[in-house]
């Protein structure tokens, strides 16, 4: 009886200190998903993972304004056109740089696709354009399967600016727990084989 007894109890506190741990790992990853900044930079090509709003909008304008050579839409629906998503304008930046990959359908088929195509181009720098909320398991895995030597930017975009009170609305607390949870989830893979994606 006291065996049981002295068992429940450090069982009781290896799962409070669980889950202390977890609550320290993702109000930090909570704080860097925050803490991303846009920069201003120009480089060989803008890489917009398709799928959230505001994404290739916000991709295209980058583009117009020359911040990279080439715009790379990753992700988009097979059925979607580039006409759907650049209109050629007179004066501006026309679409010839612009290029579409309708294969991938997950964040780590997006980079093993972007590789593909981007190393065909020779790039070796790219600004990583994604939804702020997507962009740390985006940049972890985009890291994890390009050259080392090609230089990353992110550039998250959030559809609303505002980040005050956030917390009190259950689906955006589920939003960032399910990535943390996938972030954490690749990390550990990562810990055991890294680099092996870049083969």
């Amino acid at each position: 009886m006291g065996f049981s007894l002295a068992f429940i109890k450090g069982l009781f506190s290896f799962l409070i200190l669980l889950l202390l741990v977890v609550a320290v790992l993702f109000v930090d990853f909570v704080y860097k998903t925050f803490s991303v900044r846009q920069r201003d930079v120009r480089t060989d090509a803008v890489v917009v993972l398709a799928g959230g709003k505001g994404r290739i909008e916000e991709g295209v304008r980058l583009y117009r304004e020359g911040k990279g050579e080439r715009l790379f839409l990753i992700g988009v629906d097979p059925s979607v056109r580039k006409s759907d998503l650049f209109t050629e304008k007179s004066g501006e930046r026309g679409g010839e740089g612009v290029f579409l990959e309708k294969v991938s359908r997950n964040t780590l088929e997006n980079a093993i696709m972007a590789r593909q195509m981007l190393l065909q181009y020779n790039v070796r720098s790219i600004i990583l354009l994604t939804s702020r909320y997507h962009m740390k398991r985006s940049l972890l895995l985009f890291r994890q399967v390009f050259p080392k030597d090609v230089a990353i930017y992110p550039y998250p975009v959030t559809v609303n600016p505002s980040k005050d009170g956030w917390w009190s609305h259950g689906g955006s607390v589920r939003l960032l727990f399910s990535e943390f949870y996938k972030y954490c989830l690749f990390r550990f893979i990562f810990l055991f084989s890294p680099g092996e994606l870049r083969g």
